[in-house]
């Protein structure tokens, strides 16, 4: 199979740019807000089936939008699938497959490969092209795509930073008085508040202010929250709410954590009236999701759950790599509640600025991977796509070992690295991958790993190695 055939898709996507839903010269632009939540899984919500937390305001978003039910992360970590969104590349591409600066486990039987840190500046981003197209640019939240000041947003399209930086989650340190989620916060890009402020409050109040301030100016704003992500903090009030509700017979049962994604759900809804107030909700696009599954945690320490689905962040399966994915736009004539068909982070860029009107680049399209969602959201088809993959060459402490997956329509074949292994599902009617049926569906199996194979030679996937140090007894051992 050649390269073409994988961004064929994307290029009949591009071609529509001028003539679908564009903001032609003399119309008001279209104000973007992408909304990343850290961790969130694919049934935290009540939208997406919660049966403990409470979110009001994104269900809303839900009603008013579009919900998919068939949506990826194109990592089962975080960083990756952040430089997926930005670029419209699977990481695999960008050979950024694990998060900065991921777990080290030097007697494992594979050595990971040596794989890129940072989102190389080289790379045109969304935030670029929007700021090339005469948008104010914005991020504010979590980046988590570089050790070094040089990799931060400010560098790649933003023209303003509020709290990105290096570190993946808020920062904690006794010694210094940092504690996560409250203020004081040690972070670079962001001013202490008051003692006690909330993170996630402050950074809400943040994307307001810029909604105040650009007035009938078009702008594009990352809203990516820490929340929901370790360390579990949120304020007492809620806490107490939650522990009053804890039902032991249900699938969601961490209050602390419950607390964290009703204070996701507020910032939601305060920036939808943020909008509302300034008379530019009907004039913005909201794309709100998730980088990777749901964190499930240690046995004495759950955090949340992700059932049906099997496993969690940092894990080959299903429960790893499901987001919740609602997009709100306006522009969209006629508009579907739903859609089944699967979609993954790389689309977000296309698609956005597809909505939007604005030109991507030719140097950046030519390798893009992603599809925009187009005859998705208006109903005139189906993505042309085969299928969307996954590259992971690496471990990580929640259960991972080196693998790659694909999913072609029901179907999804895992390659797993360590045992040399391929695991066959059929999505439709085994959700929760229980059944492997690589034995019993040869062909198939056959069918996909070739498949699989092609796209990891055309996008110059790396691979880990045997490892000489390999180690059985201390293989899981972290070294931090």
């Amino acid at each position: 199979m050649k390269c073409q055939q994988f961004s064929f898709c994307l290029f009949l996507a591009l071609s529509l740019l001028g003539t679908l839903n564009g903001c032609k010269n003399n119309e008001r632009k279209l104000n973007v807000i992408v909304i990343l939540v850290d961790d969130l899984g694919v049934t935290d919500l009540g939208c997406y089936g919660s049966d403990f937390y409470q979110t009001p305001h994104i269900d809303h978003l839900a009603n008013e939008g579009i919900r998919f039910t068939n949506s990826y992360s194109s990592c089962t970590v975080c960083s990756p699938t952040r430089a997926s969104i930005m670029t419209g590349k699977y990481p695999a591409r960008q050979h950024l497959t694990d998060w900065i600066e991921g777990h080290k486990y030097p007697w494992a039987k594979l050595s990971v490969p040596d794989w890129t840190m940072y989102l190389d500046s080289a790379e045109h981003t969304m935030a670029e092209t929007f700021k090339s197209a005469g948008y104010f640019t914005a991020h504010v939240g979590k980046w988590h795509l570089g050790e070094n000041e040089k990799d931060w947003p400010e560098n790649h399209g933003f023209d303003v930073n509020i709290a990105g930086w290096a570190k993946g989650a808020p920062h904690r340190n006794k010694q210094k008085g940092y504690q996560g989620y409250f203020s004081p916060y040690g972070n670079p890009r962001l001013e202490d508040g008051p003692n006690d402020e909330y993170l996630t409050e402050r950074l809400t109040n943040e994307v307001c202010t810029l909604i105040e301030e650009q007035g009938d100016a078009p702008f594009f704003i990352n809203f990516w929250l820490y929340n929901v992500h370790t360390p579990l903090q949120a304020c007492q009030d809620k806490i107490d709410k939650y522990k009053a509700l804890v039902d032991s017979t249900k699938h969601h049962q961490n209050p602390i954590y419950a607390a964290m994604v009703e204070h996701t759900d507020e910032a939601v809804g305060k920036v939808i009236a943020k909008l509302k107030e300034k008379g530019l909700y009907e004039n913005t696009i909201i794309l709100f999701s998730s980088d990777n599954g749901g964190l499930i945690g240690r046995k004495r320490n759950r955090v949340t759950s992700n059932y049906p689905f099997r496993h969690g962040k940092g894990g080959m399966h299903e429960g790893g790599v499901r987001i919740p994915t609602i997009l709100y736009a306006p522009n969209i004539g006629s508009k579907k509640q739903e859609v089944d068909e699967p979609v993954i982070s790389n689309d977000y860029y296309p698609t956005l600025a597809q909505l939007a009107g604005v030109s991507i680049p030719e140097k950046q399209s030519a390798t893009m991977d992603g599809s925009s969602w187009m005859p998705l959201l208006n109903g005139s088809g189906e993505l042309k796509r085969e299928a969307i993959y996954w590259h992971y060459p690496h471990y990580h402490q929640q259960g991972a070992v080196p693998y790659s997956a694909i999913r072609m329509g029901d179907w999804k074949l895992i390659d797993n690295f360590e045992t040399n292994k391929l695991q066959l599902y059929n999505l439709s009617n085994d959700i929760g991958e229980s059944y492997d049926l690589s034995k019993s569906h040869p062909d198939k199996t056959i069918e996909l790993k070739e498949k699989l194979d092609a796209w990891r030679e055309c996008i110059d996937a790396q691979f880990p190695s045997e490892n000489p140090q390999y180690n059985k007894k201390k293989e899981r051992r972290k070294k931090n």
